[in-house]
């Protein structure tokens, strides 16, 4: 089954870009994506160990044995055909200069799922020849236009990962196999990680702590790591696209702002995971699914906007005396949206927008209320309420 990906037509409609690099967790559906959108292309993987060390110890043979277009998956293992692609590039700009109606479209589609490896290796080679796109697990409306029967708690529960609703692999050994073999693997030996032990119980202690305010002094207190080395251990993660540091908004207007970051997951099957999770019920009525309600919320932001190329911020926003807003979306037009995450679905009420808030962003004065379920309605002249199946659709309205 093929589970179309909003972020498709975002890249298409970049035709003018002669390398495009998809960017994103493995298993997220990056090759798939590609091979779909991509059937004029050649393919190759450097999963292929041969393919691997052909391009990294002689990269013009390699590109020599293809006719462009050409997909590359998981290039950040043969760094070495970086530069071989950017001589390939500059040598057809050149030729464009010459003949200026001569047009260039889409010539490399590279994938790679080691953002710590593509740090290292693509920028430096590709940077102002590329353009750059991530791709995270799927989002609810990606996953409901595939199956409609799928749920809202089974999607919490498993996360976006395409294997989960294509197949009938059980959802905690995927998982486990996923944290396994990639988190506790791939990204610790790439990134010199000698502490496995210590790096997987910090790894539960954050996903316990998904959704709330950051305290690196509180985790190094339970896990015996200090606190410098967990800043680089979630530093990771979050360029690793596992883990979204959630900025408080900041105003000079207002002393009294929280300042630390919150803490999400991006994939709420591998938060479930590492805290313990191996059913849905006893999951739904857990103190913990509140919680993982609102990360997962904020994982629907995230995605849309790197789906559709936005360049919206969001922040939360909460003074030391409590009053709190759980996400507030700053648009390209400068536009604040606030919105919070509730659990319930005939049982949302309105609430009304802090004063504190009013007084800071007097042009705001709605507030949407994201539920699990129900319908979309107005529950008061200044407050919505939207189930969280339609919040692509609403942030399309923005």
């Amino acid at each position: 089954m093929w589970i179309d990906r909003e972020i498709s037509q975002y890249i298409s409609n970049m035709d003018d870009e002669l390398v495009q690099i998809i960017i994103g967790p493995r298993q997220c559906g990056k090759s798939t994506l590609l091979w779909h959108m991509s059937p004029d292309f050649q393919e190759v993987t450097f999963d292929d160990l041969q393919l691997r060390t052909l391009a990294q110890n002689d990269p013009s043979l390699f590109l020599s044995n293809y006719e462009l277009p050409l997909i590359i998956d998981e290039v950040q293992y043969a760094p070495h055909i970086f530069p071989e692609i950017k001589l390939h590039i500059d040598h057809l700009k050149r030729e464009r200069l010459k003949n200026p109606e001569k047009k260039l479209t889409v010539l490399f589609r590279l994938t790679g799922s080691n953002q710590i490896l593509m740090d290292k290796n693509v920028k430096e080679s590709l940077v102002g020849r590329a353009g750059f796109y991530y791709l995270n697990t799927l989002t609810i409306s990606e996953i409901l236009s595939a199956n409609q029967s799928v749920t809202c708690m089974e999607i919490l529960f498993k996360g976006g990962w395409p294997e989960l609703y294509i197949s009938d692999i059980p959802t905690v050994k995927y998982l486990n196999d996923y944290v396994r073999n990639y988190i506790e693997k791939d990204i610790v030996l790439s990134a010199g990680i000698s502490k496995q032990a210590e790096f997987h119980t910090v790894l539960g202690l954050l996903a316990a702590r998904t959704a709330e305010i950051l305290n690196y002094s509180d985790i190094a207190k339970d896990s015996g790591v200090k606190s410098v080395t967990i800043k680089e251990w979630v530093s990771l993660l979050e360029r690793s696209q596992l883990l979204y540091l959630l900025q408080p908004y900041a105003s000079n207007l207002n002393k009294r702002l929280i300042k630390s970051p919150k803490i999400h997951f991006l994939d709420t099957g591998i938060a479930c995971r590492l805290q313990g999770w191996s059913e849905i019920e006893p999951l739904s009525r857990s103190p913990q699914i509140g919680h993982l309600f609102e990360t997962l919320v904020l994982a629907e932001i995230v995605k849309f906007i790197q789906n559709h190329g936005k360049t919206w911020q969001i922040f939360y926003w909460r003074t030391r005396t409590g009053d709190e807003i759980d996400f507030l979306i700053k648009t390209e037009a400068d536009k604040m949206i606030a919105l919070d995450a509730k659990l319930g679905i005939h049982s949302v009420s309105a609430i009304s927008l802090p004063s504190s808030f009013k007084k800071e962003f007097p042009a705001s004065t709605l507030f949407y209320l994201v539920s699990i379920g129900g319908k979309r309605q107005k529950l008061s002249a200044f407050c919505e309420q939207i189930p969280i199946t339609e919040l692509t659709s609403f942030l399309l309205e923005l």
